[in-house]
């Protein structure tokens, strides 16, 4: 069961593993969607279509109930907690409470609620449960404080049920990717909503200690995002792969230029060595 098979990376994996001949529940949070219409057409009949709004406890229920329904009694080899938001990168100061709680909403109680509601299917099997988490879930980045607190939250999330869920046989594994090309940050139609949003909430105090200049230029941070992003997204998709089929799949994995470094540092060296760096 994959979640967020509309676009990215969740996209690219459902039709990944179903050319490697895997039976894939590909959960799509608009079913009529042209992400979904691609899959049906491009991939094979083993594929199924799950509308899957995460955020949604009635729908994730009733992709439950379709799934175990197809499974039966074999179980359900693997849970891919793909499906997230990016929220408007700016100063965390910046940011409205209310992109805290949806970056919450979606990318952590969603992907609890997806993993609480499967596992009595991965248990049957003793399978794998795989979160895609983030760099900026393993440490701190500016503008991401709304994105990576709710990501940190998922890999600690990850960490305790691999301990927790490994008396079952199920192995648990935290996916960190650096940047890649994956359609996260949008459209530029939310982004004017967004930029809208943030600016209504700031007190007067505020927009003057950091300039209207600067608050302008925050949305041309998300223009310049692709430029700076792997296009390649078989990394990370050999990344889960790994994940779900290895003997012993590592705990964390971080596919991409520039995702591990900066772990080590900030885990191995002084703080103000890593803020520097």
């Amino acid at each position: 069961v994959l979640s967020g098979s509309d676009t990215g990376i969740g996209h690219a994996l459902a039709k990944y593993l179903d050319n490697l001949g895997f039976v894939v529940f590909a959960g799509v949070l608009n079913k009529d969607g042209p992400g979904a219409e691609e899959l049906r057409r491009t991939c094979s009949q083993r594929l199924s279509l799950l509308q899957l709004d995460i955020t949604n406890g009635t729908q994730v229920k009733e992709a439950y109930l379709k799934v175990s329904e197809k499974v039966q009694n074999t179980g359900l080899w693997g849970v891919v907690n793909n499906a997230g938001i990016l929220g408007f990168p700016a100063d965390g100061e910046l940011l409205p409470t209310s992109t805290y709680r949806q970056c919450m909403e979606v990318n952590f109680f969603g992907a609890v609620e997806v993993s609480k509601t499967f596992l009595p299917l991965l248990r049957k099997s003793q399978g794998r449960l795989v979160n895609m988490s983030s760099m900026a879930g393993g440490i701190p980045l500016p503008r991401y404080a709304a994105y990576g607190a709710s990501k940190a939250a998922l890999s600690m999330f990850s960490g305790v049920m691999r301990q927790e869920l490994s008396k079952w046989g199920i192995k648990v594994a935290a996916i960190h990717p650096s940047g890649f090309r994956t359609g996260i940050q949008g459209t530029s139609d939310l982004w004017d909503k967004q930029e809208k949003e943030l600016m209504e909430n700031l007190g007067e105090d505020t927009r003057q200690d950091y300039g209207e200049d600067y608050l302008l230029g925050l949305k041309s941070y998300l223009l310049r995002m692709p430029a700076y992003c792997d296009a390649d997204l078989s990394p990370v998709l050999n990344a889960i792969l790994h994940a779900l089929l290895a003997k012993r799949p590592h705990g964390l994995y971080t596919p991409g230029k520039g995702a591990y470094l900066p772990l080590c540092i900030f885990c191995y060296f002084p703080l103000w060595f890593y803020d520097f760096f």
